[in-house]
């Protein structure tokens, strides 16, 4: 019989179970979204339990759609948006809270009072990361002070910590197991990424007991098991890490110097450094890429907060059409050389600009504005955003990639996919498996279980699905960049 690796995909407004075979192509998958919650302007919540049943439903489902037994499946890789924070009972499993997602701006104030107070190059130093509502820590501390009794609960060991791959790997395996991998600790800015370990001195500058956290494994590694009750029989669990880090991996961008980008609800741009944890000049992250066999891989990182989003309000919030499929074809019917710019600061801009408090607008409309020219603003603004990216890290790295490999849902549309290359002025690699966050939770997998002996015999799997090459004159490249820069500076308070 053939045998699977199962792998979840726990994303920002929807879940997914994917099947995979030992060449990495997808044999099944299951999806289902669950609800966004926006209690207040600038907060993002999700329901733990609509995460947890939407994980269970597609898992299962999966295993229906493909006639798939479990014993045909010979283990499960966990992949999973990232820095969304929850906070449980250590007894009843049952969360305190809603989960605060990563988009949450709640924490604002506080990160600005922990710059202001001359912090943030001792977190920089230890975790590569900026101080910025975005990561795990202050969410942490705001539902230690804002839940009642929650602090004193943590103080006596009642609690549990984690990111949602830590939640889920609790439930799966009935409370047994509490643990995160190397990339999910390095998203927290509690975690040492140079020591590799949790780090004393910023738990006691975040406020958080250190019984609260997870014990910190190797992306591929013994995770636990997963209880006969919730799939019909028991299955390994031996790949974990965040979303961004398991698109780098199923990309196979193994080399220091090879980048991806990642278009979900987000936009996440990441290249490998190796060994070698590089410092940005330009405000973008050092990062953990994976860890293996106890030795860290490190990434440079650029996040941009609202990508798909864009498209999801486009079609919700404002009900311009009724499928993101639509797009592309509104795209094309604009004009040549429109003016129009949409800036989708609707939780405040991400890299390299790091502002809170910027929020959304749209410029340059006149009276033929259309549908079609917004629609095709908002996807542009992705590859603007992406620019922005990529001239930072042109400026941090000596070897900047000659090529981009994306992923996300939003890289079927072969209109932005063209125009990114058009703005970006490199080569654009789509893979023929699109599916490269689940695909690397699956690799990582592989590797534990013995699959593959090697990240080599994974980077022979990769193929390329369409090349999209730059065709846009230079100077109309530059003109359209400046305009983008002009309206980024009209939203900045920073």
């Amino acid at each position: 019989m053939a045998s699977y690796l199962l792998a979840i995909d726990q994303g920002t407004t929807s879940s997914r179970a994917i099947l995979f075979d030992r060449q990495g192509a997808v044999a099944a998958t299951a999806q289902r979204e669950f609800p966004q919650q926006f209690p207040h302007d600038g907060w993002v919540e999700h329901d733990p339990e609509a995460i947890w049943d939407s994980v269970l439903a597609t898992s299962r489902e999966v295993l229906d759609t493909a006639g798939v037994s479990l014993d045909q499946v010979d283990g499960l890789g966990i992949t999973n948006q990232r820095e969304t924070t929850l906070l449980w009972d250590r007894r009843t499993g049952e969360p305190l809270y809603n989960a605060i997602v990563w988009q949450d701006r709640r924490t604002a104030d506080t990160c600005r009072r922990l710059r202001e107070a001359g912090h943030l190059d001792t977190v920089q130093a230890r975790t590569g990361l900026l101080i910025d509502p975005y990561f795990s820590a202050t969410k942490l501390a705001w539902l230690l002070d804002e839940v009642p009794d929650a602090r004193e609960r943590a103080e006596r060991g009642e609690l549990a910590f984690g990111t949602v791959d830590t939640f889920l790997i609790w439930r799966l395996t009935g409370g047994r197991v509490h643990a995160t991998d190397a990339t999910n600790a390095s998203r927290t800015s509690l975690f040492n990424i140079h020591d590799q370990c949790w780090d004393a001195q910023l738990l006691e500058l975040f406020g958080i007991p250190e019984s609260l956290l997870p014990e910190v494994k190797d992306s591929s590694d013994d995770f636990g098991t997963v209880e006969e009750q919730w799939l019909g029989g028991e299955l390994p669990i031996a790949g974990v890490a965040g979303d961004q880090q398991a698109a780098l991996i199923g990309q196979a961008c193994f080399t220091p110097g090879m980048g991806k980008s990642t278009y979900g609800t987000g936009c996440f741009m990441v290249v490998n450094t190796g060994g070698t944890a590089a410092q940005s000049r330009n405000k973008l992250l050092t990062t953990v890429a994976y860890r293996l066999a106890g030795r860290p891989t490190y990434a440079m990182e650029g996040s941009i907060f609202v990508a798909g989003a864009t498209v999801q309000w486009l079609r919700d919030g404002l009900q311009l059409f009724r499928d993101a499929a639509e797009t592309e074809t509104l795209a094309r019917q604009t004009r040549s050389g429109h003016s129009v710019y949409l800036v989708p600061a609707f939780t405040g801009l991400g890299a390299p600009h790091w502002d809170p408090q910027a929020r959304g607008a749209i410029f340059g409309l006149t009276r033929d504005t259309g549908i079609a020219e917004i629609v095709a603003a908002g996807l542009q603004a992705v590859c603007y955003q992406t620019r922005d990216l990529q001239a930072c890290i042109s400026d941090d790295m000596t070897m900047p990639p000659g090529t981009l490999r994306v992923d996300g849902g939003m890289v079927a549309n072969n209109w932005l996919m063209q125009f990114l290359a058009d703005m970006l002025g490199v080569q654009v690699d789509r893979p023929t498996v699109l599916e490269t966050t689940a695909l690397g939770a699956a690799y990582l997998a592989g590797l534990h279980l013995g699959w593959y002996r090697d990240l080599d015999e994974i980077a022979e799997l990769w193929q390329c699905e369409r090349a999209f090459v730059p065709r846009m004159e230079e100077a109309e490249r530059e003109r359209l960049y400046e305009g983008w820069l002009e309206a980024v500076e009209r939203v900045r308070t920073q």
